[in-house]
């Protein structure tokens, strides 16, 4: 008896991991896709904002390639020579196209609500990120980041009324988070505002201010306060922070 429902049990496993695979074989969100599909889905749609695509890859490549050879033939060993060209160009080719794939998209989502999530996604490790804490009718938005750089907010919209709702988060976050520090950054193109292209590099770049466990600590006193707002009304109209997750799907 035992014998059959373990037998049963293991047919199920086996569905549930089939239907699994074949619902992550058709889905449209990046999430569920392989290594290669991700990186063939994002040539696809980079060479259809930047056409040079291929023929910038194909030079990062072979141009180290080249060299290899030549330098192969005065030099000696060949193999050896032509074997690091090889190796130079596919990581100078992977560098150039990961820089040209986030060249377009923020070419793409420049200028519209929200795209600062953008960038705040493609923080590094160490980092987290929290889209749309608050924002506006007007589509003032503020997010947050957390990271050893600190607890930054990061406004986009306005800047007269973005003044008023950072300040707001700042004294809001500054109760929750004790004795930490609180950032502001308005991301845009006038003067005292850090473009979208830049967002990213110019938080990475901040000075270290917290270890992984302070970190911890001050994601779990700010989920704490989220879990609150969360019953809070939002702002009528649409969320910018759906612009931006379409965009990371795209």
């Amino acid at each position: 008896m035992a014998s059959e429902k373990a037998k049963e049990l293991a047919a199920k496993q086996k569905a549930q991991i089939k239907a699994e695979k074949e619902r992550k074989k058709h889905s449209d969100d990046p999430r569920d896709w392989g290594q290669m599909r991700q990186i063939k889905e994002s040539y696809r749609i980079t060479k259809e904002q930047d056409p040079k695509l291929p023929l910038v890859l194909a030079a990062g490549f072979f141009g180290p390639v080249v060299l290899g050879i030549i330098l192969g033939v005065l030099v000696k060993p060949v193999f050896f020579w032509v074997l690091m060209g090889i190796l130079v160009g596919m990581t100078l080719a992977m560098f150039l196209f990961t820089r040209r794939v986030k060249n377009s998209v923020y070419k793409r989502y420049e200028g519209q609500p929200g795209s600062a999530e953008i960038a705040l996604n493609m923080l590094p490790k160490g980092w987290s990120s929290t889209p749309a804490i608050n924002a506006t009718r007007h589509m003032d938005v503020v997010h947050r980041a957390v990271g050893p750089g600190g607890l930054i907010l990061v406004g986009e919209g306005d800047p007269g009324r973005l003044k008023g709702l950072l300040a707001t988060e700042v004294k809001r976050h500054e109760q929750t988070a004790y004795g930490v520090k609180v950032h502001t950054i308005q991301m845009g193109e006038a003067e005292g505002q850090v473009p979208l292209p830049k967002l990213a590099d110019h938080i990475k770049k901040m000075p270290k201010q917290l270890n992984q466990v302070q970190i911890d600590d001050v994601n779990k006193r700010l989920r704490a306060m989220d879990a609150v707002r969360s019953r809070m009304p939002l702002p009528k109209g649409p969320l910018p922070t759906q612009t931006s997750r379409r965009a990371m799907r795209g």
